[in-house]
């Protein structure tokens, strides 16, 4: 199953209030692993950038002034999401943001159906507990040293792996990744055949013989008020 993750970076918090997308970041899955492919962007808001704004992912006006409009290179990022599902941290925001740029662009929306949100997600996996991609991320031992700022791209990747290791994906890929090697280990290797049945053998006998027995019966009467000799 194929699937993209990714991660926008923007003006502000509310489209619908002005505030432009700048920068996305996606890398593709497939059956939970990661295929090495990845897209990346940044954008022209065709504003300016609040100060707030540009403490979070450092992207200046200045930085942007020179960058593609969203509109121009729509197709670009049509092409790379495909028809997948699509997966974000917090994603009814990143939504919000690429479907208000398709709209000043006068293309369709992408289809609300497509979300996934790994924030719902950690709710239900990790109840009251933090559920930042920081927080996250540490509770899951996964590296974000090099996070200094955000990043459209580097958060894609961090919630990649998140991802995986949220939905069990690293345990199965471990399994699928052995097999996968071992068949192209060689290519005149000998495919591997299962065990053969196991065959039943009738209980070895574990009686005592007459000889254990007599022995048995000299040690008992040497014994002085056994307790089972006692009165209940």
């Amino acid at each position: 199953m194929r699937e993209i993750i990714f991660d926008t970076e923007t003006t502000g918090l509310d489209p619908k209030a002005g505030h432009r997308l700048v920068e996305i970041g996606c890398v593709e899955l497939i059956d939970r692993r990661e295929t090495g492919r990845t897209f990346h962007a940044y954008y022209n808001p065709q504003r300016d950038m609040p100060p707030e704004a540009e403490a979070v992912h450092g992207l200046s006006i200045q930085f942007l002034s020179n960058k593609p409009l969203f509109a121009d290179h729509i197709e670009e990022l049509l092409d790379f999401l495909g028809d997948a599902p699509m997966v974000a941290h917090n994603a009814a925001f990143d939504f919000g943001f690429i479907n208000a740029e398709f709209a000043r662009a006068g293309r369709a929306a992408l289809d609300m159906q497509r979300m996934r949100c790994t924030v719902q997600m950690a709710r239900k996996l990790h109840p009251g507990a933090k559920h930042s991609l920081d927080a996250l991320c540490t509770r899951y031992g996964i590296d974000r040293s090099h996070r200094i700022k955000h990043g459209a791209l580097l958060d894609a990747e961090l919630l990649a792996h998140l991802y995986i290791e949220m939905t069990g994906g690293r345990q199965i890929g471990l399994g699928l990744a052995a097999e996968a090697a071992q068949e192209q280990a060689s290519p005149l290797a000998v495919p591997t055949t299962r065990a053969a049945p196991r065959i039943f053998r009738e209980a070895r006998p574990h009686s005592a013989t007459p000889a254990e027995l007599a022995r048995h019966a000299e040690f008992v009467a040497t014994l002085n008020n056994p307790l089972w000799h006692d009165n209940p």
